[in-house]
């Protein structure tokens, strides 16, 4: 999923306002600071999962090309979840 900049700062804006309000966390750092490092995570996060959407899309053109006239009865939506899920196993990557 690709978010832009902004969205991205208003999901860490309301992660850290609603643990703050829930009273989960008491801050020890400016706020800011704090925000930069969630919109970090996030971002992290979302570039880890473009890779391994990038990998698994590649893995499944290189099984269809290997699998030549049987690739036409494959569905390719299922085949794709289905690798993308054994890369995120392999790769301790929670979905």
């Amino acid at each position: 999923m690709r978010l832009k900049d902004e969205q991205i700062a208003k999901l860490a804006d309301k992660i850290l306002t609603d643990l703050t309000t829930a009273d989960l966390i008491h801050l020890k750092r400016e706020r800011g600071a704090i925000l930069a490092g969630i919109k970090g995570a996030i971002g992290a996060d979302l570039s880890t999962e473009a890779t391994l959407e990038r990998d698994a899309e590649n893995l499944l053109e290189q099984t269809l090309r290997s699998m030549g006239s049987a690739a036409s009865t494959i569905d390719r939506h299922k085949m794709l979840r289905m690798i993308k899920e054994k890369l995120a196993k392999e790769r301790k990557i929670v979905l």
